[in-house]
């Protein structure tokens, strides 16, 4: 058996059909391992994205297979594609996706309470990923109040809220300033340190050198490159 927490193998998404047929990713064969921690990187449109959201169990290849801890996850109903993503996968936006109306700490118990989380548990928990992520003063504050690097950081508190073992991270740094978007990358590489498997999508050269692997996506190729 493969050790690998994430493979694809021919791993092709095409979107439209005849004259508007579009490629977005072209028989991708990777493989990754627990505790790796890896960046993708390309130019806007080459298809990172897709990728993302495909080993992220967010959408679903048009051919190849995907397996995640040596399950393919085609073969999966969708509620057990909705446990998995819920069990194994934290993902982290650009845009953070909190809920306006929830001070921070409800918006990092919410995924623990879809997963059956008792509410004791729920507060504990949550309480003690803000405190890792400096933002113990801040449980009470809604999104309206907070910076975006803070919204950002209550957003990878979230991503951690159900022991994930890996976190997918889009544009991390995408909406937050220098001092924010190292803050964040100080953070991710902290949960990898841990042994968490992070994988960060990003269009920017010096994030994608922190990390220890990179992919590059060009025209919907994937191949490894360390000339960033």
């Amino acid at each position: 058996m493969s050790s690998s927490v994430i493979s694809t193998e021919n791993v092709t998404k095409t979107y439209g059909t005849g004259n508007t047929r579009v490629d977005a990713l072209k028989e991708v064969s990777v493989s990754i391992d627990k505790g790796e921690y890896i960046a993708i990187i390309g130019p806007s449109g080459s298809g990172k994205s897709t990728f993302m959201n495909l080993l992220g169990c967010l959408d679903k290849p048009t051919t190849g297979v995907i397996r995640i801890d040596n399950t393919d996850i085609s073969r999966l109903s969708e509620s057990n594609l909705a446990r998995l993503r819920r069990e194994k996968i934290g993902f982290i936006f650009q845009k953070y996706n909190l809920l306006p109306t929830l001070d921070a700490q409800s918006n990092v118990e919410l995924a623990m309470s879809f997963a059956g989380v008792d509410r004791r548990t729920r507060r504990k928990r949550s309480e003690n990923l803000l405190k890792m992520v400096h933002l113990e003063h801040r449980l009470d504050h809604k999104p309206s109040e907070m910076s975006g690097g803070e919204q950002q950081r209550v957003a990878i508190a979230r991503a951690l809220s159900n022991n994930p073992s890996i976190i997918l991270a889009d544009e991390p740094t995408g909406n937050v300033d220098t001092k924010g978007g190292e803050n964040i990358m100080n953070i991710l590489e902290k949960i990898n340190e841990r042994g968490e498997t992070v994988i960060i999508v990003t269009h920017d050269p010096s994030i994608a050198r922190r990390a220890r692997r990179v992919l590059q996506i060009k025209d919907g190729v994937v191949s490894e490159t360390d000339d960033i």
